[in-house]
């Protein structure tokens, strides 16, 4: 794979969600590295489920078509992301991008990552959306406390967009010793209290697969490579 990252490029004025005409364009042939943005999307979509929400014109929203993708793409997607958002931005595994800030250094996000993709089809669409130009106060109120933002000026999303396109390609060309190490210089859940469905304990990292190890109250270790993880005591969010 030679092609660079982010040719070809549609830009849409509004779309559903930028993932769904990429993938379509998976199917239709597209080469590695097609791009599709928008300036609004009514139908995007983070991990396990839920709606991305964002102000037309003020984040980046973007998915990129990439072949033949890397075991670890979805912690190589992190590591790019996190590192165009600058040297505040830490990683909520597995790659939801975060900024430290307000009371006990709670973690609001900044950007979402998704990888989907059809793996025997040697495919994946990677969709991307940071909070560029995002006023806070002009998300959802459920999110005031949560979400985070660049604070630069709407002109600076197409500037972000080649900052991360460059950073992917960087990310995606690490072996995985390197892209491992450079995932864990941002890990923002080390050492902290985490809750998942299957009970409570210390973040401690990830493995040589990039699954999230946990130390358990008991002296054992669990492994998770999929799901939700919480911040915090059994029913915090």
């Amino acid at each position: 794979m030679t092609a660079a990252l982010g040719s070809p490029h549609l830009h849409l004025r509004a779309t559903t969600s930028t993932s769904d005409r990429a993938r379509a364009l998976a199917v239709a042939g597209a080469p590695h590295g097609a791009l599709v943005t928008a300036g609004e999307q009514s139908a995007g979509r983070g991990r396990q489920g839920r709606a991305w929400a964002a102000p037309p014109g003020q984040a980046l929203l973007m998915s990129v078509l990439l072949r033949e993708p890397p075991d670890l793409l979805p912690l190589a997607a992190g590591v790019a992301v996190a590192r165009a958002c600058g040297p505040r931005a830490q990683i909520k595994w597995p790659n939801d991008i975060v900024f430290t800030g307000g009371e006990g250094g709670a973690l609001r996000k900044v950007a979402g990552i998704l990888a989907e993709g059809r793996p025997q089809e040697g495919w994946a669409i990677v969709g991307i959306g940071i909070n560029v130009a995002v006023g806070i106060g002009d998300l959802p109120a459920e999110l005031h406390d949560t979400a985070a933002s660049l604070e630069l000026d709407p002109r600076d999303v197409p500037v972000v967009r080649d900052r991360v396109l460059a950073e992917l390609e960087c990310a995606l060309a690490l072996d995985t010793a390197t892209l491992l190490g450079a995932w864990r210089e941002r890990d923002a859940l080390l050492g902290r209290t985490v809750t998942w469905a299957g009970g409570t304990g210390i973040a401690a990292g990830v493995d040589g697969t990039g699954r999230l190890v946990v130390d358990l109250p008991d002296g054992a270790h669990a492994t998770l490579d999929a799901g939700e993880v919480h911040l915090g005591a059994a029913g915090a969010t």
